[in-house]
């Protein structure tokens, strides 16, 4: 199979201090989306942005609603968080917002190249994956990134 190339090079770095927070949204937003399609979903986007979701995912005739959160890293690369909430100004304040499994099923983030889904359900404010073990040898109460990667999630669609 030849494939088209890509119109970005491989290694594009992306100068993050001249984006706003829309801009890296929708760089996340795009890159998770494409995570799913090279999987074989199809994808489905909502018109104007008005859903507490991002996108829906039809995994073989069942929906899921995905919210994107682009991830910043923490603890010299050791682990990475998300904010779980949105916010929006309301009477000259910020207002924020947690999600619920009512309105969404999964977030989804991206980083170092992979694509990690966690259900609603188990997040707080912000969600914190870890990719290596804590200095001080602790494990309990570690949430480990590799068992939110989304190849291993979607096994269960």
């Amino acid at each position: 199979m030849v494939r088209a190339r890509s119109c970005l090079p491989d290694q594009t770095i992306l100068d993050e201090n001249k984006m706003n927070s829309k801009q890296k949204g929708n760089i996340t937003e795009l890159e998770t989306m494409l995570a799913f399609l090279k999987q074989g979903f199809n994808v489905l986007t909502p018109y104007g942005d008005c859903e507490r979701y991002d996108f829906v995912v039809d995994a073989h005739g069942k929906f899921y609603r995905i919210q994107s959160k682009t991830a910043s890293t923490e603890n010299d690369g050791a682990s990475f968080k998300f904010s779980c909430t949105s916010s929006n100004r309301q009477d000259g304040r910020i207002v924020h917002h947690q999600y619920s499994k009512n309105e969404i099923d999964y977030f989804v983030t991206s980083f170092n190249g992979k694509c990690y889904l966690i259900p609603v359900e188990e997040c707080g404010c912000d969600k914190r994956l870890r990719l290596l073990p804590t200095k001080n040898g602790q494990t309990r109460g570690v949430t480990w990134a590799k068992d939110y990667e989304m190849e291993e999630i979607i096994k269960n669609w």
